[in-house]
């Protein structure tokens, strides 16, 4: 039986994809900046809002909002993901956003969401970035119930691929699950919603992250870095083959609880391999726990569960995925769930001295 997730993050926007609604005729608010041009983070082009036409929104989070735009140049499509500037600093999320800028305009794999371009008016930060046609992964664990050993061995392979990246880069992701996992139109996959996402130089202390896939460090308070994607990894893994994730409860404190207590109960159905690889991954000792250890990502790609795959070629994108989204055309909307429009509210302009926070955005 599938247990109830509780979906909402802890500080946290969210992956604005998920909430998000296929809604036509939308237009990117503030127009009247759409002349300020900025210069891309990543590809050296100098876009402006006004090089976009907007299909479609795909996504709303707690004070952002994702739109689906066509280069009117190129015709490309991208993913424009706006954000409410008076609701990030009320949430206080302006390191966050600033994070997820450092992050992306940093990382080049094939397995995380690029960054082109970063913008910012009186009213919003934008940030321009891939559009991924697929879908989430939660979205075919939800109609599928769970997934079979084999389809967990393929999307865990990739994941591991994309922490190891991040990972070399000193970067820690804190935010690993079903939800900010996208499928691109070959069925591999792009990881998502880099808000929490963090360069390390050494420990951080900020609780966030989804309740079930928290480590224990970060509820504790005690510091945390690295350690807690491959604690994530091994809540993901259990989630995806058993349906549901090992720690769960109708109320956050109660998930802590349970994860404090470490106590893990599998399914029958589960690999004998991919149970040791799950309680070597949900080790409360972050010392002991597999990914952390003297060989790091090494000692992952080791482990037994994973003899089947060839470690060089998953990156290259060899592996044939197990899912091959239904996408007609790149710009398709329909693996996204649809939400009835709300109002794009126009929001009134920040004073200078608070975009001053945003002025390098």
């Amino acid at each position: 039986m599938a247990a109830t997730k509780t979906k909402a993050g802890v500080n946290n926007e969210g992956n604005p994809y998920r909430e998000g609604a296929r809604t036509g005729g939308s237009s990117p608010p503030s127009e009247a900046a759409a002349a300020a041009a900025s210069q891309s983070a990543t590809s050296g082009r100098t876009y402006c809002l006004d090089d976009f036409d907007t299909i479609s929104t795909v996504g709303t989070g707690t004070f952002g909002r994702v739109f689906l735009v066509k280069d009117k140049k190129t015709r490309e499509f991208f993913a424009l993901k706006a954000m409410k500037i008076p609701d990030v600093i009320r949430l206080k999320q302006e390191q966050h956003v600033h994070n997820e800028k450092e992050v992306l305009t940093e990382v080049n794999h094939p397995f995380l969401i690029r960054l082109f371009w970063t913008h910012h008016d009186d009213r919003f930060l934008y940030m321009l970035m891939d559009y991924v046609p697929g879908g989430e992964l939660f979205s075919y664990l939800r109609s599928r119930g769970r997934f079979s050993n084999s389809t967990g061995l393929f999307y865990s392979a990739e994941i591991v691929c994309a922490i190891e990246y991040l990972h070399s880069k000193d970067i820690v992701y804190r935010d690993l699950k079903p939800e900010n996992i996208l499928l691109d139109s070959e069925g591999h996959i792009r990881l998502t919603d880099f808000g929490f996402a963090k360069k390390l130089s050494d420990r951080t202390w900020t609780l966030c992250g989804t309740p079930e896939y928290l480590a224990p460090e970060v509820i504790q308070s005690k510091g945390h870095g690295r350690p807690v994607d491959w604690w994530a990894l091994g809540v993901l893994i259990f989630e995806m083959l058993a349906g549901y994730p090992p720690f769960f409860d109708d109320n956050p404190f109660g998930i802590y609880q349970k994860i404090l207590a470490g106590k893990l109960e599998f399914p029958r159905h589960l690999d004998f391999y991919v149970k040791d690889l799950i309680k070597r991954f949900l080790v409360i000792d972050r010392a002991r726990r597999l990914g952390n250890m003297k060989n790091g990502a090494d000692d992952v790609k080791k482990h037994r569960w994973f003899k089947p795959i060839d470690w060089e070629a998953v990156p290259q994108r060899k592996l044939k995925p197990p899912i091959i989204p239904k996408v007609s055309h790149e710009g398709d909307t329909s693996n996204f769930d649809a939400y009835p429009d709300d109002e794009w509210k126009k929001e009134t302009p920040v004073p200078p001295k608070d975009l001053e926070i945003f002025k390098n955005f």
